[in-house]
């Protein structure tokens, strides 16, 4: 596999220090290329629609594998939002990503999933058997999910895997493997993006 290019979404505010770690692991061992954007990359002076276009068009353009961060208040952020729908939206310049969630321990969940479970056996392998859970089960296991997450976890084609951040930190092997899949199955994914864009923080 290639070294990809990869876009973080996170509440810069809350994880930044996640976030450095995942560029520093990444990089020092030549996984992938960050391609996000850094606090005072966009100005807060421009309207919602110029900061969705740089967004799209200046960062994500040039990634094929979006990581979401999500601490406990992720699923408020319209910024948030924007990037997980742009990730997944394929259009004929900026096509979409693989999609690889990270729950940080902020966020209260150990859970992982995978929508290949025979290959994730190596990350995970405290699970000897693999379930399938309803949405009442998701809504527990990931209590600080965004919405636009949980609505592609619901659907088998969607193929977005979820970790937490103890399988990732300082086992870089784990996460270069996931962000392998992510990237390899992104072309076969079929993301719901039926949800309206968030307008608000919440």
């Amino acid at each position: 596999m290639p070294i990809h290019k990869v876009f973080t979404s996170y509440y810069h505010d809350d994880d930044q220090d996640y976030k450095e770690e995942l560029v520093e692991m990444g990089e020092d061992n030549e996984i992938f290329i960050d391609r996000s954007v850094d606090t005072g990359d966009i100005s807060d002076d421009l309207d919602d629609q110029a900061i969705r276009q740089k967004i799209r068009d200046e960062y994500l353009r040039d990634s094929t594998v979006t990581i979401l961060l999500v601490g406990r208040n992720t699923w408020r952020r319209k910024h948030v939002d924007w990037e997980i729908y742009s990730s997944m939206f394929d259009g004929q310049v900026n096509k979409k990503s693989g999609i690889l969630v990270v729950n940080l321990p902020s966020a209260g969940s150990d859970y992982c999933t995978a929508p290949r479970t025979d290959e994730q056996r190596a990350v995970h392998p405290h699970i000897p058997n693999w379930i399938t859970i309803d949405e009442a089960e998701y809504r527990r296991r990931y209590p600080c999910m965004p919405d636009r997450i949980m609505d592609n976890l619901l659907t088998t084609k969607a193929l977005v895997s979820v970790t937490p951040w103890s399988a990732i930190a300082n086992k870089p092997s784990n996460l270069k493997f996931l962000i392998d899949v992510a990237f390899r199955d992104r072309q076969s994914c079929e993301y719901d993006l039926s949800r309206s864009m968030r307008r608000r923080n919440s």
